[in-house]
Formats: C-alpha cells, sequence, structure tokens
C-alpha cells in the first residue's frame, strides 16, 4: 500500500467519530445524488439492481440506497475501517433497516473494507448496474485507470453517477495563502488537493470509455466562526491533505497566523467568514 494511501486511511480513521458533525457540505451533496440516482431509477427497467457504493463514509448515503431499493443488492466500500463499522451501526442497527434488510436475499448488502483504485481492477466485467459515490473521487490517484475499470464493470443500461468538489472550493482560503506567500517574496504553494473542473472530468472520463456524460456544478457557500474554525472542521472531516512543503524563512505557526488575517480581513461576513464549496454531480454511462 503507498504512503498516500495510507496516510488517507489514517485521516478517515481517525476523523470517523466527528465527520458527521461536521460534514454538512456532504449531506447537501448526498441529498442531490440520492436525487439523481433516483431519477435514473425511474427510467430504468432494472427490478433488482446490482450497486456499489464507493467511499460510503459513515453510510449516510447507504441508508438512503438501502430504503429507496428493497430488492437492489449493494456492495459498500471505504478505505477506512473506522467508517465501515459507524456505516454499519447506522444501516445494521436501525430497527426499519433490519426489518427491510432481514426479508431480502444474504447478499443484500455487504461492506468491504478495500481501496477502491486497487479493488476494482479486479472487480468483474459487467458485474454492477449502477456505480455511485459521494464526495470521494477526488481522492484517486489515477481517476483515468479507476474510470476505466469502473465503466468495464457496468452492465448495458447502467450508469455511473458520482458528486465531487470543483476547482473553486475553498477559494478563500487559497487566495489568502497566496497572498501571504507573495508578501514574504515566496511562490505561491498549494494548500489541499487539486479538484478537478467540470471540463477535465468530462475528458477523463471519455479517455476511459464513457460516451454519455452529464454535469452539473455550482458555488455553496457556507459560514464559520472564524479562519481557525473553518480549518478545524476541514480536519475534523479528514480531509487535511496539503501538497505544500516546509519553506526556510517562514515557519508554518508564522504562516498559517498571517493566513488567518488575511482570510478574516477579505472575506468576513456578518457572524464569521465565507468559505465557497464548488460542487459537482456528474453521470455518466
Amino acid at each position: 500500500m503507498s504512503s498516500r494511501i495510507s496516510d488517507i486511511r489514517r485521516q478517515f480513521n481517525r476523523s470517523a467519530n466527528s465527520y458527521d458533525a461536521h460534514a454538512h457540505v456532504q449531506r447537501l451533496m448526498s441529498d442531490r445524488l440520492a436525487k439523481s440516482f433516483l431519477g435514473w431509477k425511474n427510467k430504468s427497467n432494472i427490478a433488482g439492481p446490482h450497486i456499489v457504493e464507493i467511499g460510503c463514509g459513515t453510510g449516510a448515503l447507504t441508508e438512503i440506497l438501502v430504503t429507496e431499493w428493497p430488492s437492489a443488492s449493494i456492495t459498500a466500500i471505504d478505505i477506512a475501517p473506522a467508517m465501515i463499522q459507524l456505516a454499519e451501526q447506522r444501516v445494521l442497527l436501525d430497527e426499519a433497516n433490519f426489518n427491510r434488510i432481514r426479508k431480502m436475499t444474504p447478499d443484500r448488502l455487504r461492506f468491504l473494507h478495500a481501496d477502491v483504485e486497487m479493488w476494482a481492477e479486479n472487480a468483474p466485467t459487467s458485474s454492477f448496474d449502477l456505480i455511485v459515490s459521494n464526495a470521494c473521487f477526488q481522492w484517486l490517484s489515477n481517476p483515468k485507470q479507476t474510470l476505466g475499470h469502473l465503466r468495464r464493470m457496468l452492465r448495458p443500461g447502467g450508469a455511473l453517477i458520482f458528486t465531487t468538489f470543483g476547482p473553486d472550493t475553498f477559494c478563500e482560503m487559497h487566495k489568502a495563502f497566496n497572498e501571504v506567500y507573495r508578501a514574504n517574496g515566496m511562490e505561491p504553494q498549494r494548500h489541499g488537493l487539486r479538484f478537478l473542473s467540470p471540463n477535465e472530468w468530462n475528458s477523463v472520463l471519455k479517455e476511459s470509455g464513457f460516451s454519455s456524460i452529464q454535469s452539473e456544478s455550482s458555488i455553496h457557500t457556507e459560514k464559520y466562526a472564524s479562519a481557525r474554525d473553518f480549518l478545524h472542521t476541514v480536519k475534523a472531516m479528514g480531509a487535511s491533505t496539503s501538497e505544500a512543503v516546509t519553506i526556510r524563512g517562514l515557519s508554518s505557526r508564522r504562516l498559517f497566523a498571517s493566513m488567518y488575517k488575511e482570510y478574516e480581513g477579505k472575506f468576513s461576513i456578518q457572524g464569521g467568514v465565507a468559505a465557497s464549496y464548488d460542487l459537482l454531480l456528474i453521470q455518466a454511462s
């Protein structure tokens, strides 16, 4: 397992118990994703679809799948064992869900601890009717290769529907960091993941074998008490990866203190600071 994958798993294991308390935007994305795949459900003629959910997290979307598709077979995958445990508790220990699942076949629902990029390589061809993923694909290290495997896994008439973050996500933070670097005569560095644009996703999906692609994007603004509170929330969701490296002459403490000041000086709103989320919803087949 690569160090990057180990880091991601460690982050989400550590943040599992605090994730739901901070994941307001991810729940919004999950609701939008659910509306989209319910639209696919109404158009398809598949009575008992085989569904895989990639990056199930604490099981919020899994619960919707179980509720809406009583005849489906569902595989829910996540890289973090702690997330899998919480998802199982959410879905299997809920009395209503338990009663639904108890009436189904034994393979009705299974949780799988796996790195999707490794798992997809060996998954059977034409094995799923629907592949869904909420706020996960930004973590893929090789999206083209992985999406190619997912395309191979889809049955005729199947679809891939996912949400992820676009390039304008956290634009306030990036602008604040850039100003601090420039003020110190340094080349700006990237803090956080680089997110693909809708056009980039469209290109990668086409190169991976998908031909019909639809995408929606929207900017959602959240309010936080302070710039420090914003970063605390991001860390509590396990999303604190950064490409930046330590630079001589600018300590991490000084860098972040200056960034907080810049952020709050330029992006304050009534009662706190603004943080933008560039939300993408993509459906491909």
